[in-house]
């Protein structure tokens, strides 16, 4: 299910803290592990009412999405100097190819390939190009908490572009998940300014 899928990738929050923790000897704060809890609540609360057993398969495949994502970022923070933009346009080559190869039919109108470039180019390809760029210097717990502010900014823009209302459960949810990436916020700046002081 839709809310099955977006509760497994919201996950990514957890692999990316202790893939930290053991790959990276990243410390988690009591901070942090207060924003995670606060941001895997939040989503719950968006999306707990939906859950179901859903398939196997589809539960499995759903949980690849953030373990490889982890992995990512580890590379990311294991090799900074490595600029691994050009890695992120392979990727959108090889998603290409093996999209094709498992299409059985492919009949798309003009309207919605350029739909699909906007997508591809704006939405998914500069926003892992940001995330890329900017994992090389912020810990990988941060980085898995600023990533759920996506689950609450999408609701937020269907309600402006097409007028879809968000329930109840998802206004607390989104607002516990954002006080949570505030919190990781202010726990960073205050970091930085004891840092500089010194």
């Amino acid at each position: 299910t839709v809310a099955n899928t977006n509760f497994i990738i919201s996950l990514q929050i957890l692999f990316l803290a202790t893939f930290g923790y053991f790959f990276l000897k990243e410390k988690i704060s009591s901070v942090t592990l207060l924003s995670i809890v606060l941001a895997i609540t939040g989503v719950l609360i968006m999306v707990g009412n939906s859950l179901g057993p859903g398939e196997m398969t589809g539960n499995l495949a759903a949980f690849s999405m953030p373990i490889t994502f982890a992995v990512l970022i580890m590379i990311v923070r294991k090799f900074p100097s490595v600029d691994m933009v050009p890695a992120q346009f392979y990727a959108g080559i090889c998603s290409c190819l093996i999209g094709y190869f498992l299409s059985t039919k492919i009949m798309i109108s003009p309207h919605d390939i350029f739909l699909g470039f906007l997508a591809g180019c704006f939405q998914v390809g500069l926003g892992f190009i940001f995330i890329t760029t900017g994992a090389r210097t912020t810990p990988s717990a941060m980085v898995g908490i600023i990533m759920l502010s996506e689950s609450v900014l999408g609701p937020i823009w269907a309600f402006i572009f097409v007028s879809e209302r968000p329930s109840m459960y998802g206004l607390i949810g989104g607002a516990i998940i954002l006080f949570a990436v505030l919190i990781q916020f202010y726990s960073l700046i205050s970091k930085n300014k004891k840092s500089s002081s010194h």
